[in-house]
């Protein structure tokens, strides 16, 4: 068993056994015939990965983990709000019809903002301090930009990211205010430990502690029983993912410069109903 899966069946049966249902509550998400999707949630999870001890992909199913990466490419290198520059087909339902999802996700990080260095985005601010003020508590992200919100298709769900160097090891913090457990549980993990890896080499540091923050940890009632079924599944050990050591600028990276080796895992589940 992996950590990663020894984590994600301990949040599903902390959700299953100790949630609180939303059902007959004011929610916003509905099913595609029109019904709302009610949930049983849990507030303020909290799960801690050591890139040193794993990479956190669960094996009780395969997470697409070069899919999850093309998407955190896209958001954090190319710092795009259009699907044409993704390879996956996972955010078309929000975009229009140019492809874009407003000013969202990628937009926000390609935002400009003034600084007593000069003129920089979020995530070359990021950069610049750990390469020049590696030590610094400031070292951090934001996408939920309350004057833009009216512009966004879709309100940030992972939201924030909080670097933090301790010793010759880059850890993060990230920060979501909301997590589909089935269809998003894995997913955000793995694209984030891939950032993290990224930025650890980009600017001179091992890979160290990535902290999960979800402040609504949900699994929706068509989910149940397919999560019921899930968390029974036999699991493997993690699979050993490796960066190409000679890349060193932060946006040279590509997908192909990930390598995942024996990742075995139970069988994907297919069809999952998703809420909008």
């Amino acid at each position: 068993m992996s950590k990663a899966d020894e984590i994600f069946i301990a949040m599903c049966n902390s959700i299953l056994q100790d949630g609180v249902s939303t059902e007959g509550e004011k929610v916003r998400p509905k099913w595609p015939d029109g019904s709302f999707a009610y949930t049983i949630k849990k507030f303020g999870i909290v799960n801690r990965y050591d890139l040193q001890e794993e990479f956190p992909a669960i094996t009780l199913r395969k997470t697409y983990i070069k899919s999850a990466i093309d998407e955190i490419l896209w958001i954090w290198q190319k710092k795009s709000n259009n699907i044409h520059d993704l390879k996956s087909s996972i955010w078309d339902e929000w975009a229009d019809e140019e492809g874009s999802i407003g000013k969202a996700y990628g937009y926000q990080l390609g935002v400009k903002h003034h600084y007593k260095e000069g003129d920089m985005d979020q995530v070359d601010r990021v950069i610049y301090d750990l390469k020049n003020n590696p030590y610094s508590r400031r070292i951090m992200t934001n996408i939920y930009v309350h004057q833009d919100l009216s512009e966004m298709h879709l309100y940030p769900c992972a939201y924030s990211m909080t670097f933090n160097v301790t010793g010759d090891k880059l850890n993060a913090i990230l920060n979501q205010r909301s997590q589909d457990v089935l269809a998003a549980g894995n997913w955000n993990v793995v694209q984030y430990a891939a950032l993290l890896m990224m930025m650890a080499q980009a600017t001179g540091f091992k890979p160290g502690e990535l902290v999960h923050v979800i402040a609504d940890a949900h699994i929706y009632d068509k989910h149940v029983p397919i999560i019921k079924e899930l968390i029974k599944r036999e699991t493997y050990s993690a699979p050993k993912v490796t960066l190409n050591p000679e890349v060193k600028n932060f946006y040279d990276f590509k997908v192909e410069d990930f390598t995942v080796e024996d990742y075995v895992t139970g069988p994907q589940i297919k069809d999952i109903p998703i809420a909008i």
